[in-house]
């Protein structure tokens, strides 16, 4: 059964587990590919993980003109591949999320490939094998659907909210937090 990383964003404690744990993933170079960031740090302690959303139909991987941008069959979009990569940065330039980085030394693009060494055979991405406040969860479908029908019939707090993505459909799926309702969407 198909998997995905579902965040639920009102459980973030800052901690910054998953940063840690993604500079473990195999092939990460002991960078990491994630990020989590203070919403609004003068004010309160709110924070948010963010990584790669891995879009349905990225813009980084339909604005490469080298094609080093490849999207697996369960819809991890990954890192540019070494061989094909160009360093035209369009990627970079695309995302509307800000998630692909450029490595100047190594002239290549590098993003979260949903630590897809170990997804591809279900075990969870390293992020969400830490996270001890489940605000990164390895979920199935029928999961992510009970969530979704919690959130209809308002079982849950009345301040979460389903994510809209600016890129349209994702393989990762969000629960913006309660301190952002009525807000302008930060992404």
């Amino acid at each position: 059964m198909k998997k995905l990383l579902y965040i639920e964003m009102d459980n973030c404690i800052g901690c910054r587990s998953c940063l840690a744990a993604c500079t473990q993933c195999g092939g990460h170079d002991e960078r990491n590919r994630n990020y989590v960031y203070d919403v609004n740090p003068l004010v309160n302690r709110q924070t948010i993980p963010l990584m790669c959303l891995h879009c349905v139909n990225p813009a980084c991987a339909r604005s490469c003109p080298a094609q080093a941008i490849q999207i697996t069959p369960e819809g991890a979009v990954l890192s540019a591949m070494v061989e094909k990569c160009i360093g035209c940065q369009n990627c970079t330039i695309a995302c509307p999320y800000g998630i692909p980085k450029f490595d100047e030394e190594q002239n290549l693009m590098y993003k979260c490939d949903l630590c897809y060494d170990r997804t591809k055979d279900g075990i969870p991405p390293m992020c969400a094998s830490v996270c001890p406040t489940n605000t990164l969860q390895w979920i199935t479908e029928d999961e992510l659907e009970m969530k979704q029908e919690q959130h209809r019939l308002g079982k849950w707090m009345s301040s979460h909210q389903p994510f809209d993505p600016l890129e349209g459909e994702t393989n990762v799926k969000i629960s913006l937090p309660g301190i952002l309702q009525g807000k302008q969407k930060l992404f």
